[in-house]
């Protein structure tokens, strides 16, 4: 990656806003551009949008929505801004947290209403840290079918999507100010795009291993379960440009990832009562602190694997969900009549599991906290009983380039950068320093407002420049 002197430059093509990457951020971002009646074109690196959104189970934190108050859901600003900065340790900015939940209201209403997304809201559990039912998704609850919502909105507004577009470098004058790109094509042809402002939606770097040794040491040895193409470009070009980074050590884990059929398992099952035992039959954590940093803590133990264990109203729940359909059809689901049976298909001693299954149905009868500070105030298992064989994997980053309530891109200084602006995993998140603070959702909801904010914002700094 590289920093081109924009004198340098002869543009025979260009847009008023170019967005880089045709996630969940970049096609929210070109819709926004659209919307304000700018003129967007997205460059995607990919055959077809998909990045780390389509990966992802596609649910949108937001509050006080059309479709909370259809259900007579009582969610509000304060109520969801407290939640993520509880989670976070109250070690991220506030008011970019209070932004965001402001924003979130505005963009959900926007898609359902003007796009035709069909978030709905999830009302039959709640998430890690969250004290409301605020997750919107489609009926299937995949990233896959939300970026098929997205690109067929981006189609119908006939928004531009350039694929096969690698962009490898940027074109900027001395103050920083972006006059346009250079992309690359698969077979390594090279073309130079002009823009009159820039968004980077390219996401994070959980794709280049160099980075996450030297960013993220702990999770070096991890899976990855993100799109490869988060290589960190935008990292790059800041660091080159000079543009402020923040809580690059933060991101999001899963503890819950099928082996070896790598296929993500709901956290629901957690939340609805299931437990996670190692290899020697035992839980070793507070399964409801949160999935993120139950990524390390899987991998802490022996063979970095665990056993997501649960009955079988769990895993009706579990069937609600397209991915978990998916793992139940490839059989990574395992089923048991018994202890005796669970033990012998897990491979776990059956004494240690045993021990392990009346302490936790102990602790539900009597709705008590355990030694791991989880409290139990669900149904016990019962069996007949199910098992996945799970490890933990990195999922995104969750630092970036510091931007503003305007999406745009500061200096080191604090200062503006001209005419550049960032969402997404590009952009700093909202969930502190490490992967603790990781809130359900955070990353969907980065990408979709700050997608929608840095869309209208580059069309109003466009339009302010030639009024």
């Amino acid at each position: 990656m590289t920093i081109l002197a924009a004198d340098t430059a002869t543009f025979e093509a260009g847009a008023e806003v170019v967005i880089i990457g045709a996630g969940a951020c970049g096609m929210v971002a070109g819709l926004a551009v659209h919307g304000a009646g700018g003129e967007a074109v997205l460059l995607e690196r990919d055959a077809l949008p998909s990045g780390s959104t389509e990966l992802s189970s596609g649910l949108i934190p937001a509050c006080a929505t059309a479709a909370q108050k259809a259900k007579d859901i009582d969610d509000d600003v304060a109520c969801m801004a407290a939640d993520i900065l509880a989670k976070a340790h109250h070690e991220t900015d506030p008011e970019m947290v209070d932004v965001l939940c402001r924003q979130s209201t505005v963009t959900i209403d926007w898609l359902n209403q003007n796009h035709n997304l069909n978030l709905d809201v999830i009302d039959s559990f709640l998430y890690p840290g969250h004290s409301a039912y605020r997750m919107h998704g489609t009926a299937s609850r995949t990233g896959g079918e939300l970026i098929g919502g997205l690109s067929r909105a981006v189609d119908a507004a006939e928004i531009p999507i350039v694929t096969n577009a690698h962009v490898t470098g940027l074109f900027a004058d001395a103050d920083g100010h972006i006059r346009g790109v250079r992309f690359q094509r698969p077979d390594g042809t090279v073309e130079d795009f002009g823009c009159g402002a820039l968004i980077l939606a390219c996401n994070g770097f959980g794709g280049n291993p160099a980075m996450v040794a030297e960013l993220i040491p702990d999770m070096r040895e991890a899976d990855y379960f993100g799109h490869r193409g988060n290589q960190g470009d935008a990292i790059l070009w800041a660091r080159e440009l000079g543009a402020g980074l923040g809580d690059l050590g933060s991101y999001q884990g899963h503890g819950s990832v099928a082996q070896p059929h790598g296929i993500l398992i709901t956290w629901a099952l957690m939340m609805e009562g299931a437990i996670q035992v190692n290899q020697d039959g035992e839980r070793f954590a507070n399964e409801h602190s949160g999935y993120s940093e139950q990524a390390r803590r899987v991998i802490a133990q022996p063979g970095s694997k665990a056993w997501n264990i649960f009955d079988a109203a769990r895993h009706t729940l579990g069937l609600e969900f397209d991915d978990y359909r998916q793992a139940f059809a490839a059989g990574a689901v395992k089923t048991a009549a018994d202890v005796a049976e669970l033990a012998a298909i897990t491979g776990l001693p059956q004494a240690a599991l045993e021990k392990t299954l009346a302490e936790t149905a102990l602790a539900a009868d009597q709705k008590a906290t355990d030694r791991f500070g989880r409290r139990f105030d669900k149904a016990a298992l019962t069996p007949p009983y199910h098992a996945v064989l799970v490890t933990g994997a990195l999922f995104h980053t969750q630092g970036g380039l510091i931007v503003d309530k305007d999406a745009q891109v500061l200096r080191e200084d604090g200062r503006k950068m001209p005419n550049l602006f960032a969402g997404g995993g590009a952009a700093r998140g909202v969930s502190g320093p490490s992967d603790w603070g990781y809130l359900s959702g955070n990353g969907l909801l980065t990408a979709v407002t700050l997608g929608h904010i840095a869309g209208l914002r580059a069309t109003a700094l466009l339009r302010d420049r030639t009024a």
